[in-house]
């Protein structure tokens, strides 16, 4: 397969098994009369799919795009390429994390910018269009804001499938959308009305041609973004056109400014523009995306959606096309398992091509030759199943994003952990951009700078930003009038430093450097939070049970902190963030961290044990509640019975979380 990674065409088999009712060690691999519309300057506050069959070997027909769409699941169920910019979809006041909700929430506009499975705030939904209806002959009966206009839409109406998103509105507009990479087309079904529209925009004039822009907050990280779009209709005659602002709009003047108001308070505003009724069939609108300029999002828009009758449905095919190629590594024997579970299985391989986004040509900060891509939410999070998964079935973009992360830090200075809209994000355990990076290379991922590879992880070994402190272990409650930021964190932020040093120690061997054996030492330096006469005592069903040895937080001169090994887990009903309930842990509990540390993982089960005690300590924590199988920490866990010689267990507990159920 070495050979494939220059871009020759390589196949992935998989094989997908019934699992057996006994605890037979059978693996499994789970990859895991007026019409109105109208553009937004400023970003919003923040059913089943009917998915079209083809024949029955098209692979697309098993993408529920729609699954995780709701119950805090955070992805996003639109229209998008492989690692595409533009991100068409409805965005709803519902669960709009990922901006789309299945929860019949309502409908607040249609944007084409978007991220997906990020938690926080909802990203992005910039420059919204919506279409309406509105009151006699009078522009002033529409409702531009967001809280007058949202209306619901049909439940039975979602179709969306790889490549294309459609819904019906509660009043009868049915809106479906396509992309391409930097450019999104949107349809709006009129039909069957007998009125004008008016389709929103920045700024209107009577060409049908709208540009603008905006200053935006990202969803989780520092600074702030500048979005650009161009905006082009196709399909009917343009009445007038014109700005809105407070929910008042006029025809003059063509062009809007918009700031803060008084004491910062959040203004709507945007434009318009009305078309000659009756309409004989759809608007259709083009809006070109950039984070450089209204010039470039018109030329992005032009370059991939060409002409002035814009040919929807070969986008669409175009799209699926695409997808199609991408999944073309892979293949499956269906060993006779329900289509339910292939459907599971493919939307989760397709998931993994959502984000990170192909920004190249749309970098703001900086010029370059190299690939640029943005929304990493966060390395934190991708490192342990997606990006690993991606080194095998797409090693060409695994390439890309890896030079893409390495200029990064030739022109930052340092390898992100997170970086999205743009902008620079948080870091939230330990230097995960060091995790990616020698996978690939064990991976033999081509293309590669390794010395500068190399040389970025040392930086990140050794030189200790304003934030940070490091001494074998990271101590809680410590003075560092150097590095005098945060001191949280010090149990997870060590098991997950060794974890870094040894991923650098594996390079810097396969290089040829001196330097490895100093980072294997260090690799061990978890070790010196374990605590082997710590206990945790739990009462299940009437019933004490006592587990003893576990991590524990240490202050600088060496005498151990403590912290209960239940906080932060689901039992303690509590959830340790950076920033609400910062803690010793991130994000989890020490009875979950106990399981991290995959380099070595034959020594924790010594520690505790042997295979039967460390079987016995896992089987209760997914069991009992401790486990939260929603956040990143949990994934490897699902697979620790590998190393204690049962990998059929392993099986056994990725059916029982796949079917809701933890015995």
């Amino acid at each position: 397969m070495g050979d494939a990674r220059h871009g020759e065409e390589i196949e992935i088999g998989f094989s997908l098994t019934r699992l057996c009712s006994s605890e037979t060690d059978i693996v499994m691999l789970e990859i895991i009369y007026h019409l109105c519309a109208f553009v937004q300057l400023a970003k919003p506050s923040a059913a089943r799919v009917h998915i079209r069959q083809t024949n029955d070997s098209d692979i697309l027909r098993l993408i529920d795009p729609l699954i995780g769409s709701r119950d805090g699941g955070n992805v996003f169920a639109g229209a998008t390429l492989p690692y595409g910019m533009a991100k068409a979809v409805a965005d709803v006041d519902g669960e709009n994390t990922g901006c789309f909700s299945t929860d019949g929430s309502n409908i607040t506009g249609f944007s084409a910018l978007h991220d997906s499975g990020t938690g926080g705030n909802p990203s992005m939904g910039n420059f919204p269009i919506f279409p309406q209806l509105c009151a006699e002959d009078d522009i002033n009966t529409c409702n531009f804001l967001i809280e007058a206009r949202e209306t619901p839409y049909r439940i039975d109406s979602v179709e969306a499938r790889p490549g294309y998103f459609g819904i019906t509105m509660g009043n009868d507009i049915h809106a479906d959308m396509a992309v391409s990479e930097h450019a999104a087309l949107f349809r709006f079904d009129f039909s069957r009305q007998n009125a004008s529209i008016t389709i929103e925009t920045e700024d209107g004039s009577e060409t049908g041609r709208m540009k603008g822009n905006g200053s935006f907050l990202p969803s989780f990280g520092a600074g702030s973004y500048m979005a650009y779009f161009c905006l082009d209709i196709s399909g009917g005659m343009i009445r007038d056109s014109g700005v809105w602002f407070n929910n008042r709009a006029g025809t003059e003047p063509k062009e809007l400014y918009v700031t803060r108001g008084f004491n910062l308070f959040y203004i709507q505003a945007g434009g318009f523009i009305r078309f000659q009724g009756a309409l004989s069939g759809p608007i259709l609108a083009r809006m070109g995306l950039s984070f450089i300029s209204t010039e470039q999002a018109c030329q992005n828009a032009e370059r991939e959606i060409p002409g002035s009758d814009f040919d929807f449905d070969g986008l669409v095919t175009s799209a699926e096309d695409a997808w199609r190629a991408k999944l073309a590594p892979i293949s499956i024997e269906t060993g006779g398992v329900s289509e339910s579970l292939q459907v599971n299985f493919w939307r989760a391989v397709y998931r993994t091509m959502i984000s990170p986004q192909n920004y190249t040509g749309e970098n703001p900060h900086w010029q370059s030759d190299e690939p640029h891509f943005d929304s990493f939410y966060c390395l934190w999070d991708m490192w342990r199943v997606q990006l690993p998964f991606l080194t095998i079935i797409d090693p060409l973009m695994m390439s890309n994003m890896i030079r893409s992360l390495l200029d990064t830090y030739k022109h930052r200075g340092w390898l992100p952990d997170c970086m999205m809209s743009t902008c620079k994000g948080w870091t939230q355990g330990g230097s995960d951009a060091d995790n990616v990076l020698v996978d690939a290379y064990v991976k033999n991922v081509t293309g590669i700078d390794w010395e500068l590879a190399y040389q970025a992880i040392i930086n990140d070994a050794e030189n200790e930003p304003l934030e940070w402190s490091n001494l074998n272990y990271i101590p809680y409650l410590d003075f560092d009038p150097i590095g005098f930021g945060t001191n949280s964190r010090s149990i997870s932020r060590t098991l997950e430093y060794a974890y870094n040093d040894f991923n650098l120690a594996t390079l810097a061997k396969r290089l040829g450097k001196n330097t490895s054996t100093q980072y294997y030492a260090r690799a061990t330096n978890w070790q010196n939070l374990f605590k082997p006469d710590e206990t945790s005592t739990l009462t299940i069903n009437g019933t004490n049970t006592t587990f003893t040895g576990f991590f524990q937080p240490r202050y600088q001169n060496g005498s151990w902190a403590y912290q209960d090994p239940i906080a932060c887990s689901p039992l303690a009903d509590t959830f340790c963030s950076l920033t609400s309930n910062p803690s010793k842990t991130f994000e989890s509990s020490a009875w979950e961290y106990m399981f991290f540390v995959p380099h070595v993982m034959s020594k924790v089960i010594n520690l505790l044990g042997g295979d039967d005690a460390f079987l016995q300590r896992l089987d209760f924590f997914h069991t009992t509640g401790l486990a939260d199988i929603s956040n990143e920490p949990v994934f490897l866990t699902v697979y620790m019975p590998h190393f204690a010689g049962r990998p059929g267990l392993s099986s056994k507990r990725v059916h029982a979380w796949e079917q809701g159920q933890t015995s």
